[in-house]
C-alpha cells in the first residue's frame, strides 16, 4: 500500500488561461454570497458545483482529471484510517484517538498544497496532513496505544511528531521559519491548530514573532466550531480570521469542506510566504463531525440538527458529485477505491495488534542527562515490584 497520491502538489499556472476550465460549463458557476458567508473563499458548493473565483482560480486552473481523482482518494482513504482508528480504540486496542471525521478537506487540501521542501508543524488531528507528507499511517498510532512517542523521524518527511500541548507547535514552527529565513532558503512552513488552540497565549506569540520578523510561516486553523465543548463564540466577538489584522499580516476564510478551495487558498499563502511576504492565517471553516477525542460525548453539549446540517456538506461528498458531474470518475474508479479503502482498514487492523509492548524500563532512561541516585532507587523498585508478579506466577 503507497501513501503516495496521484493529486500534483503543484498545478500548472498560466495567466493566460480561463478560469473554472477544470470542469463542465454545467457544472460552473458564479455565485454572490451575502452575509457571514461573503468572506468565505469557496470553490465547489456543498452540491458539487463548481463556482468561479477570480483571485483563487489560478491556483487550481492547470489541476487535471486525475489529480482530481487523487484527492478525492485521499480524503477517502483518510476517512477509512480514521474510521478503522477510532474502532480499535473502541475495542482498547488504543488509549484514545482524535478523529478529524469531517475535515478531510482541509487537511487534503493544505497538505497537497506543500513542497516537499516546506515543514509542517501538526497538532494531534492531522492524521489527512500526515498522509500527504508521506508518513505511513500505521506510524501514527503508535503514540495513541502507548508504545512510542511519535513512530516517524520527523526530518524524513519534514512532519514534526505530534503535539499534545495545546498551541505550543506555533511557536516552534515560528522560530523554525525565522531560521529558514537567515538560511536565505525560499520553502515555508505552515503549523496547524484548531479554534480552541487559538485562545492560548502560545498562539498570540507566535503571531507577533511572524510579524515582527516577516517569518515564511503559514498559521492554518481548522476551525471546527468546538473547543471539546466551547462554542467558537464563546472564545472570539469576531471570525478568527480577522485576528490576523491586529498582527499586521492578512488572514482569509476558507471554506474547509472544499478541497478545491483548501488546495488554492494554501497555495496561495505558501506562495506569499517563499517570495518574502511574511505569514498568513488561513482560518478553514468546517466543522469536526466526531467527538474531540474518544473520550468525549459530544452529544452532551451539541444538538444533532446541527450535525445534521453539516452532513449535508460532506467534503466527499461534494467532491464525488464534481466528479460524476464533470465525468472526471466512473463508478468503476469508486468500486476500486472501495476495495482499496478496505485493504487499508485491514492493514492497520493488522499493524496496530502486531505492535511490540514498550520495555517498562524506559521510562527512567534520559531524565537526567548523568544519572540520579533516586532514580536508580525507583528503578531498583520497579524491578522488585515486576518480580513480584513472575514470583506470584510460580507459586501457584
Amino acid at each position: 500500500m503507497t501513501v503516495e497520491s496521484t493529486a500534483a502538489r503543484k498545478p500548472r499556472r498560466s495567466a493566460g488561461s480561463k478560469a473554472g476550465t477544470t470542469g463542465s460549463k454545467r457544472t460552473t458557476r458564479t455565485t454572490p454570497k451575502k452575509g457571514a458567508e461573503a468572506d468565505l473563499v469557496q470553490l465547489l458548493t456543498p452540491e458539487g458545483e463548481r463556482v468561479e473565483n477570480p483571485e483563487y482560480d489560478r491556483y487550481v486552473e492547470g489541476i487535471t482529471p486525475e489529480q482530481l481523482r487523487g484527492l478525492y482518494r485521499d480524503m477517502v482513504l483518510t476517512r477509512r484510517f480514521d474510521a478503522e482508528a477510532t474502532s480499535l480504540q473502541r475495542q482498547g486496542e488504543l488509549g484514545l484517538w482524535a478523529s478529524l471525521l469531517g475535515q478531510e478537506a482541509a487537511q487534503i487540501g493544505s497538505g497537497r498544497a506543500t513542497r516537499e521542501d516546506d515543514y509542517v508543524f501538526p497538532t494531534y488531528r492531522e492524521h489527512g496532513v500526515a498522509w500527504c507528507r508521506g508518513v505511513d499511517p500505521t506510524n501514527l498510532l503508535g503514540m495513541f496505544r502507548g508504545v512510542n512517542n511519535g513512530g516517524w523521524d520527523p526530518n524524513s518527511n519534514n512532519f514534526q511528531l505530534y503535539t499534545i500541548v495545546i498551541g505550543s507547535q506555533t511557536l516552534h514552527a515560528t522560530g523554525y521559519a525565522m531560521g529558514v529565513a537567515k538560511d536565505g532558503a525560499d520553502s515555508a512552513v505552515i503549523a496547524y491548530f484548531g479554534d480552541g488552540a487559538s485562545s492560548q497565549g502560545d498562539v498570540a506569540e507566535s503571531f507577533t514573532f511572524a510579524a515582527v520578523y516577516n517569518a515564511p510561516v503559514v498559521f492554518f486553523c481548522q476551525n471546527n466550531q468546538w473547543a471539546i465543548s466551547e462554542p467558537t463564540e464563546k472564545q472570539t466577538r469576531v471570525p478568527l480570521y480577522q485576528r490576523a489584522q491586529g498582527y499586521g499580516f492578512p488572514g482569509v476564510r476558507v471554506d474547509g469542506n472544499d478541497v478545491l478551495a483548501c488546495l488554492a487558498v494554501t497555495k496561495w499563502a505558501l506562495e506569499r510566504a517563499r517570495n518574502g511576504e511574511g505569514p498568513t492565517l488561513v482560518e478553514a471553516f468546517t466543522y469536526r463531525m466526531g467527538a474531540h477525542t474518544t473520550s468525549d460525548d459530544p452529544t452532551r453539549y451539541r444538538h444533532d440538527d446541527e450535525r445534521a446540517a453539516w452532513e449535508a456538506k460532506d467534503p466527499i461528498a461534494r467532491l464525488r458529485a464534481y466528479l460524476l458531474a464533470s465525468n472526471h470518475a466512473d463508478e468503476g474508479f469508486f468500486a476500486e477505491l472501495e476495495a482499496e479503502s478496505e485493504a487499508l482498514g485491514r492493514r492497520v487492523r493488522e499493524a496496530v495488534r502486531a505492535m511490540p509492548d514498550p520495555d517498562h524500563f524506559a521510562i527512567f532512561e534520559n531524565v537526567y542527562a548523568d544519572g540520579h541516585a533516586l532514580v536508580d532507587e525507583e528503578r531498583a523498585q520497579f524491578a522488585a515490584y515486576q518480580a513480584s508478579f513472575a514470583d506470584a506466577e510460580g507459586g501457584k
